[in-house]
């Protein structure tokens, strides 16, 4: 079945997040109403069903491959990224000092759902050229983004970035390519990074490569790290193509999912060192590289939302084709569409809830974004950016945990069909089993939530969010006479087990700090429930007790908030069971 965008379903999560609202976005969205943002969604709607849906079973099937050191992507991607480029698709977000349409980033979030819907493989490209571009943007000399930033942000040429090597993983503390000064502003970049998303590839003539190393004289561990702009292909003063830098793709990994994309092996001065030029201050490279990284934690959020969307598409044309046994509720002799079984009705509403529920805490996350960046108050940029340092990491656990079990679940309503490639339905769980890792795995996001991002403001952050949640199911046991009676109890429940879990990590970071870490993974998933369920319970509100939207919060409170304190005793009680077990732990 062809993928059809949820336009009507990305727009109220937008308008429950505020972005549609001119009083709540405080200038952070002048100039866009409804029917644009709805026209801008519907285009790219028509390019993700037309153009990237057909070519995403070829990628998957075709993969990409390496051919003396060049990259061959499957048949037809060149063309539609062409296509892309030529739409303006490329320049969506970006800053329009440089040739971008600076749109917000709740927009372009709405539209990265579509395309990695439509083709997840193809989405990654864009992803990671927008983030490339805005740590250029802030953190590159004016040199620098007058030289690069206008072919970037047209598409003519895309961005990677380079953090990982074989012996560091997550750690980089231990990275060790190095940065060489050669007296004449430029460095020698020397080293090998791997799981290089579109490192290297056809579709364009130059990729800009953004690179950790460490100069000679650098401190240890983060301290001591450096980001660097290394090109494919050196630019000339006139801007112009010189010549191919010292940088290649050594080798290609073979993946369970997103096989389409190129996945690289990237070596960087086999012959003497590539040109690199610094980007931001020396050894303060990781404070440039996160705001790549957390502006891609909350795009991987919205992967795992397109994922689960599409899974979720797939297995509901399927249960109303399907036919096996005899409806419970009899409909004759014959047999009854599998979406008539109340097991099946169950596992698709846990798919559109998870899907929902995340959507709804990603574009919560974005339109913080956006005040943060963009609001006329200065006192409201401050309060939002403190809120996206609390969601982001809920976002992209949430979001891609949920892909994951969307896909299963997908794979379930199939059956036996499932578990055949030919259905479709299994290339969404592969595809989905990455997202919980890369850019941090959820794990990291975890430890970023419970040590970093609780204590931000002396717990005051999270207290004004968790009072707007206690508003918003106030709001819903109030409206009682809409359908919405007894849904309040559930979602009051699970908003106090976050509560009392929230408390006990407050008191568990300073005296017992392995017992916080032990349990930030299930606190994780507590705060993302609870997040989930404002997310729900605000669209039910807007919909003035429209049955869909009412029903799905009733099933989300009666399947999924109901969960929560069952965590937080996990979270509170859990930890000796972890750190006392004997797993043979070296000593």
């Amino acid at each position: 079945m062809t993928y059809q965008a949820p336009v009507n379903d990305i727009l109220a999560a937008l308008k429950c997040a505020g972005a549609l609202d001119p009083a709540m976005m405080n200038g952070a969205a002048e100039g866009l109403d409804e029917a644009t943002i709805r026209a801008i969604l519907e285009e790219a709607g028509k390019f993700g069903a037309e153009v990237l849906d057909p070519l995403n079973r070829i990628g998957d099937r075709t993969g990409s491959r390496l051919e003396n050191g060049r990259v061959v992507t499957p048949p037809g991607w060149a063309e539609a990224y062409r296509q892309f480029v030529n739409a303006g698709w490329s320049a969506l977000p970006c800053p329009i000092e440089y040739g971008g349409q600076g749109l917000p980033s709740t927009v372009a979030m709405g539209v990265c759902e579509i395309w990695n819907a439509a083709n997840i493989a193809f989405g990654m490209c864009p992803l990671l050229t927008n983030g490339a571009i805005d740590s250029i943007f802030i953190g590159g000399s004016d040199e620098l983004k007058s030289r690069y930033l206008p072919r970037m942000i047209s598409g003519e040429w895309t961005g990677t970035m380079n953090l990982t090597e074989p012996q560091a993983g997550s750690d980089l503390n231990g990275i060790t390519t190095r940065a060489m000064p050669t007296g004449d502003g430029t460095y020698r970049i020397t080293g090998t990074k791997i799981y290089i998303s579109y490192g290297e590839h056809e579709m364009t003539e130059n990729i800009i490569h953004l690179v950790l190393a460490r100069l000679p004289d650098a401190p240890p561990g983060t301290r001591g790290i450096s980001l660097f702009l290394v090109p494919k292909v050196l630019v000339n003063d006139d801007g112009s193509l010189g010549a191919r830098n010292d940088v290649v793709c050594a080798g290609l990994e073979h993946k369970m999912g997103i096989i389409a994309s190129p996945t690289c092996v990237m070596k960087f001065g086999e012959r003497g060192g590539a040109v690199g030029y610094l980007v931001g201050e020396e050894n303060r490279g990781l404070n440039t590289m996160f705001i790549m990284m957390n502006a891609a934690r909350l795009a991987v959020g919205v992967q795992g939302v397109a994922v689960a969307e599409r899974a979720t598409q797939r297995a509901l044309a399927f249960a109303r084709e399907r036919r096996q046994g005899r409806a419970a509720a009899g409909n004759g002799g014959g047999m009854a569409p599998i979406i008539q079984h109340p097991d099946i009705r169950r596992i698709l509403l846990t798919m559109q809830v998870l899907t929902k529920a995340a959507r709804g805490i990603c574009m919560a996350t974005a339109a913080a974004a956006d005040l943060a960046h963009h609001a006329n108050d200065p006192s409201l940029r401050e309060k939002a950016a403190g809120r996206v340092a609390l969601l982001t990491p809920i976002a992209k656990a949430f979001s891609t945990d949920a892909a994951v079990e969307a896909a299963s679940l997908g794979i379930q309503v199939h059956g036996g069909m499932g578990f055949i490639e030919e259905t479709g339905a299994a290339q969404h769980l592969r595809d989905a089993r990455i997202l919980p890792i890369y850019e941090g795995t959820n794990g990291i996001q975890a430890i970023d939530l419970v040590m970093r991002k609780l204590p931000l403001s002396a717990g005051a952050v999270l207290k004004t969010y968790l009072g707007e949640v206690e508003a918003t199911i106030e709001a819903i046991e109030s409206r009682s006479a809409e359908g919405l009676r007894g849904i309040a109890e559930p979602l009051g429940d699970a908003l106090v087990a976050l509560r009392r879990a929230s408390q006990w990590m407050g008191q568990a970071i300073p005296a017992e700090p392995e017992a916080a870490l032990a349990g930030a993974t299930p606190y994780c998933k507590l705060f993302g429930i609870v997040a989930g369920g404002d997310a729900l319970a605000k669209a039910a509100l807007s919909a003035g007790g429209e049955f869909n939207k009412t029903e799905l919060l009733r099933f989300y409170a009666d399947s999924i908030s109901v969960t929560a304190p069952g965590l937080a005793r996990t979270v509170m009680e859990g930890a000796r069971s972890v750190l006392d077990a004997n797993l043979g732990v070296p000593a």
